[in-house]
């Protein structure tokens, strides 16, 4: 059986999500992608990996959330960030690389290490570590090291001076994914992992669950 894995990036899936949202939780695909002036088989990725979420269903071209879908579009952006999390801990590629972090005696996987994991799996190694790292990172499963080029598992956060008795923590360090994706240590002159460029989906807040405005979507294509 194949193994599911992300065809695409955690903000073409939400904003695929909050343009559901925008259509009463319920639209052919056809108009979804027209409405982000997008070719079908554009949005397919990003709705194929959350019904692999379980966030939709898609049937006969049609696509409509499910209950953990219409939960997620409804909550925080950190509430969103858990959901995802335990459901990206559900599918067999996540579950597999959660296990090899915290088995590791180092607690720490190196590029060579994912990938021979993913290879060992029936998805596409070569093209797919990307999009991996982007979703731990989003959801907090994880964190990058790009300066060693390395997983890590998530730091704790410890609680404030008064709550424990101890110092306070030191300032976190600041993530560049607009959406709240997890710290990473990476150098200013090392590239950080994620989109390379802004896409039609960008377009669409992804901070609140309300109908985005007319104006936030990209125009209609005209034929010369």
């Amino acid at each position: 059986m194949p193994t599911p894995y992300p065809k695409c990036t955690p903000t073409e899936m939400m904003g695929l999500l909050v343009l559901l949202d925008s259509h009463a939780g319920e639209e052919d695909l056809a108009r979804l992608a027209d409405d982000l002036d997008l070719e079908i088989d554009e949005i397919l990725p990003a709705a194929d990996f959350a019904e692999t979420l379980e966030l939709v269903k898609v049937k006969d071209a049609r696509v409509s959330f499910t209950p953990t879908g219409r939960k997620l579009i409804g909550a925080s952006i950190r509430e969103r960030k858990g959901i995802l999390r335990e459901q990206l801990r559900k599918t067999t590629l996540f579950k597999a690389l959660v296990r090899a972090l915290e088995s590791s005696p180092e607690h720490r996987l190196t590029d060579e290490e994912v990938h021979r994991l993913i290879a060992f799996t029936t998805a596409p190694a070569d093209d797919l570590q990307l999009n991996v790292i982007n979703w731990g990172r989003f959801t907090e499963l994880f964190r990058y090291d790009a300066d060693e080029h390395v997983l890590l598992p998530v730091r704790v956060r410890r609680l404030p001076r008064q709550a424990t008795g101890r110092s306070p923590p030191g300032p976190l360090p600041s993530s560049g994914d607009p959406a709240g994706a997890s710290p990473t240590v990476a150098s200013s002159n090392q590239p950080s992992v994620g989109p390379p460029t802004a896409t039609a989906w960008d377009a669409i807040p992804l901070n609140a669950s309300i109908e985005p405005p007319t104006s936030a979507l990209p125009r209609r294509r005209t034929n010369p």
